[in-house]
């Protein structure tokens, strides 16, 4: 059994990984668990906040999507699927076989903005790119953290 009192009130899973083969940033995420609730949380790194609130409040406690998106990356590997959409109730994931969009779904449906040339939006909170390989790697880190007994 886990000392509670050495981890806090939270286990930790804390992952790193990196994807160059298309440019994206380095990204970094720390799944936890508060022991206290039995409260899932993931926190990626900047530029892919969204994806941290994609996995806490969209997949978190929901196997069956975690299955189905397994399933579809299996499926754009073997190019029975060329994309696959997948909308949540806030926040929504575009794959093809080279990257995963996560983005909120308020920005499909923003009229544009026009801004001055000198000002620009920032949207690093709100939509994420990374490759689908690093996806599938943070969602099999995802199943064994959820998995693991707490």
């Amino acid at each position: 059994m886990k000392d509670k009192h050495a981890l806090g009130i939270f286990d930790r899973l804390k992952l790193k990984f990196s994807e160059y083969k298309f440019g994206y940033a380095a990204m970094e995420y720390e799944f936890r668990r508060n022991n206290l609730t039995g409260t899932l949380m993931a926190n990626f790194s900047m530029d892919h906040e969204i994806m941290g609130l994609w996995f806490s409040d969209e997949l978190e406690g929901n196997r069956e999507l975690l299955q189905q998106l397994l399933g579809i990356i299996a499926s754009l590997r073997n190019g029975a699927v060329t994309s696959q959409r997948i909308v949540g109730s806030a926040i929504s994931i575009d794959l093809d076989n080279e990257q995963v969009r996560v983005f909120a779904n308020v920005l499909e449906t923003q009229e544009s903005i026009e801004l001055d040339e000198s000002m620009s939006l920032y949207e690093g909170e709100s939509e994420a790119f990374c490759g689908l390989e690093d996806f599938e790697s943070a969602l099999l880190s995802w199943q064994e953290f959820i998995d693991e007994p707490s």
